[in-house]
């Protein structure tokens, strides 16, 4: 697999994978507060064997004096997909990264092919109009439970889909990665 790196953009230190060099481009953005690299596997998986272009992107890290918005994580991952030359691509995150992409494509939807949302928070962002949205829940996660997915996608039923993971809880992306993956590659291929 390919490492780590960082970038540092006026002196944030946000970490990132950029792996794979296929015509489907696509952006992962990590759960927060998880030490694990649950994304690592499917992104290798996407680039390796579906051909993907596979941009992962962590989090900067917060320090008691200043937390990071959610505003500045969408920057962050701006300047990351201008500093890697993405024009457009998909989008998606596991968990807040989901989070972060729904931002993201709303602040950005001209970037924005479409959206890849693994274990959907509860929030209020809404899905940017038009674009296609995958959203693939595990069934057995009680941290973003199956019904988060199925409430996300009544509000655009004509253009996001629900995809599932049987019996997996809130890391399926680690636990069954490439379950995960053949999701995400089947539903983008057609892009």
């Amino acid at each position: 697999m390919t490492d780590t790196q960082i970038f540092e953009p006026d002196g944030r230190a946000i970490p990132f994978v950029d792996e794979g060099d296929g015509p489907v481009k696509l952006v992962l953005i990590q759960e927060r507060d998880v030490a694990a690299d649950v994304l690592g596997v499917v992104a290798h998986y996407l680039a390796e064997e579906a051909g993907f272009h596979v941009l992962r992107i962590g989090h900067r890290a917060e320090t008691k004096r200043e937390e990071v918005s959610l505003d500045q994580r969408v920057e962050d991952v701006l300047a990351l997909i201008d500093h890697v030359g993405l024009g457009d691509t998909w989008i998606g995150g596991h968990g807040f990264g989901g989070t972060v992409a729904r931002a993201f494509a709303m602040a950005h939807a001209d970037r924005v092919n479409g959206l890849a949302l693994l274990a959907v928070e509860e929030n209020d962002i809404p899905l940017a109009p038009v674009m296609p949205v995958l959203i693939i829940q595990g069934t057995k996660d009680i941290d973003a439970p199956f019904s988060n997915g199925e409430q996300l996608q009544s509000t655009a039923p004509e253009r996001a889909s629900v995809k599932s993971i049987d019996g997996a809880d809130h890391m399926f992306p680690m636990t069954h990665p490439i379950e995960t993956a053949v999701v995400i590659e089947e539903y983008l291929d057609w892009d």
